[in-house]
């Protein structure tokens, strides 16, 4: 069975860095890939996504300020966040892009203004 591990959140202030990964195990590493985060009281959303291949897709929020990643020798997915606002504040996930598996635990994310 596919599943995720997430770490690398933290408490940053605005404007600040955080590098996210995710450890994939349980599956061939060849599938699309996704982060996803969830807000205090709001519904998860996707971010960002990568392909096998490496081809990545972004959304509004993320544009221009996240970077999405994968090292597919160590079966990992990063995500670099730059700029980081107040609105990022959210546990992040890992998931397949146009599949999916269990949750994992996820990561916080804090950004403080």
């Amino acid at each position: 069975q596919v599943q995720f591990a997430e770490s690398g959140g933290g408490s940053v202030q605005a404007g600040g860095s955080l590098r996210l990964s995710c450890v994939v195990t349980g599956s061939t590493f060849d599938k699309p890939i996704a982060w996803y985060r969830q807000a205090p009281e709001k519904q998860r959303e996707w971010v960002v996504s990568i392909g096998s291949g490496g081809y990545t897709y972004y959304s509004d929020s993320a544009k221009g300020r996240f970077t999405i990643s994968r090292d597919n020798a160590k079966n990992t997915v990063f995500l670099e966040m730059n700029s980081l606002k107040p609105e990022d504040t959210a546990v992040y996930y890992c998931n397949g892009a146009g599949w999916a598996a269990p949750w994992g635990q996820g990561t916080q994310v804090t950004v403080s203004s």
